[in-house]
């Protein structure tokens, strides 16, 4: 992420949001496919291995964790089961084992420079639901 970061700001480009994980592919037994990215007012020429993307529009679930990461798990359990209660559906299928998401985040709300502390982050979850 800092180099993401570093490479955004030697450009001048203006951050417009928290640094996320956009999960593509979740794949329990196996790998899982992660981007790290930062949202920005306008975005510069991709370069390199860093391209630039737009995230699709589109209704979402969202809540927000406070608390270490290694609690989202449990929340993530949670907001699935909640989910299934309500009868919503994921913009998600399921290829060869693996969750394909068309857009499922991390957004991490808390700067580690000004908390060091795990258990003190906030961290946002967001799940595109099927049109």
């Amino acid at each position: 992420m800092v180099r993401v970061s570093g490479w955004l700001t030697g450009r001048g480009a203006e951050l417009a949001g928290a640094p996320f994980f956009r999960f593509n592919s979740v794949g329990m037994e196996g790998e899982s496919e992660v981007e790290a990215g930062i949202p920005v007012v306008s975005m510069p020429e991709p370069e390199g291995d860093i391209g630039v993307a737009v995230l699709p529009r589109g209704r979402y679930v969202t809540v927000t964790h406070a608390g270490h990461p290694d609690q989202l798990f449990g929340v993530i359990t949670a907001v699935r089961e909640w989910a299934e209660r309500e009868g919503l559906e994921w913009d998600m299928t399921v290829v060869d084992g693996a969750e394909r998401w068309a857009c499922r985040l991390e957004s991490y709300l808390t700067d580690p420079r000004v908390e060091p502390d795990p258990s003190k982050w906030e961290i946002e979850l967001a799940f595109r639901l099927a049109d």
